[in-house]
């Protein structure tokens, strides 16, 4: 979901040079790796394997990076420096903000609550769509920022009376010291975390962080590997077993899909992707299906048509799907929460914001069933 910065469209090189960010995000100037030392030292990564001649192997995510002494893997935040791998991220988020949950969005989380969402430059992913490629494709030296520990994370949460710690805007699984660290500092304050991602990790690396999250956004970018290789620079099969780990864990999570017009948004794509997800995963996952607005490198694309994303909601509900959702149109009826027993109006919502919630201890307030959630 796109974060809250005022130079949010503007150019990349005036992203590059403005300085004074404000509250929401940091002051914008070029940094070295040396500016790092006497101050806060770099923080050696987690997840990844020496081998020989001063190689090290990455495990973070299903890449397997295999770096040279000097050289970086492919989300270029994590560097090897004389055979040890290190973060360059670690303690320094660029964006900060206040968010509702709703605008993760997870829908059968807390509603109506806030999330302090955090972030630092760097993807494991290359999404030609992305609406935060201003910080996801930036590398460490775009940007000064000053440290922010764990403890200082945690603090301004609980100042700001957040209910979690969020971790979004990038992809979180880049850094995963820092995420449990905050994470660990959130809990002491009684305050939990989720974790906003594309999936794209290792098996490893998720069950690590799996105990530490509330819940979990996945964005599930399509269903053909030649949309998750062509535009996105992945692999689908990777984000396929993270979902089936995460239907085992029993950490609450739901799905989002963004429908790009021509690539992979056909009737034929969304069938086979909601069969899966009803054999594989159940039929109470929360599926929200987002409209797509032209942005980075595929500004020449038309937003997703309103008949598409009621095409796929219908096609998600034949299959199935007791709760699907339709995002980024503000006052669809399809944001509103049905009781999938009596379609009775559990949650009404417009935009971010909660009209009615009728949920009463988990459970329809009209027939008493159980809806799936985390309702406090």
């Amino acid at each position: 979901m796109k974060y809250s910065h005022p130079w949010q469209s503007v150019s990349r090189r005036r992203f590059l040079t403005t300085l004074g960010a404000g509250a929401a995000g940091c002051a914008l100037t070029r940094w070295t790796l040396a500016d790092a030392v006497g101050k806060e030292p770099l923080h050696e990564a987690a997840f990844y394997k020496k081998l020989a001649k001063g190689k090290v192997q990455c495990e973070l995510c299903p890449r397997s990076c295999v770096v040279t002494d000097g050289q970086r893997g492919y989300c270029r935040v994590r560097e090897n420096r004389q055979g040890r791998l290190y973060s360059l991220v670690y303690g320094r988020p660029c964006a900060t903000h206040l968010d509702p949950i709703e605008k993760k969005p997870l829908f059968h989380v807390c509603p109506g609550s806030l999330t302090y969402s955090i972030a630092t430059v760097g993807c494991n992913l290359s999404c030609k769509f992305c609406q935060n490629w201003d910080i996801s494709q930036a590398s460490p030296e775009d940007v000064s920022v000053p440290y922010r520990s764990p403890a200082d994370i945690a603090k301004a949460a609980q100042k700001a009376q957040a209910k979690m710690i969020a971790y979004t805007y990038n992809e979180p699984t880049i850094y995963p010291e820092y995420l449990l660290d905050c994470a660990r500092a959130g809990q002491d304050l009684g305050i939990d975390s989720i974790m906003i991602t594309a999936g794209f990790i290792s098996a490893q690396a998720q069950k690590a962080l799996l105990p530490f999250l509330k819940a979990v956004k996945i964005d599930f970018k399509g269903f053909t590997q030649e949309f998750y290789r062509d535009v996105c620079g992945g692999m689908l099969q990777p984000v396929l077993d993270t979902l089936k780990r995460l239907s085992d864990s029993g950490v609450w999570y739901e799905i989002v899909v963004l429908l790009v017009p021509t690539l992979n948004d056909s009737a034929d794509e969304i069938k086979r992707m909601t069969a899966w997800i009803v054999r594989e995963l159940g039929p109470d996952v929360p599926l929200h299906f987002s409209r797509f607005h032209p942005m980075y490198k595929m500004r020449n694309i038309p937003p997703t048509p309103l008949a598409t994303l009621h095409r796929a909601r219908k096609i998600a509900v034949g299959a199935g799907c007791h709760f699907v959702y339709i995002g980024n149109v503000p006052g669809s009826e399809a944001q509103n929460t049905l009781c999938p027993s009596c379609q009775a109006m559990l949650i009404q919502r417009y935009g971010y914001r909660i009209l009615k919630n009728t949920i009463v201890d988990g459970r329809c307030k009209a027939c008493g069933k159980s809806v799936p959630g985390l309702w406090s």
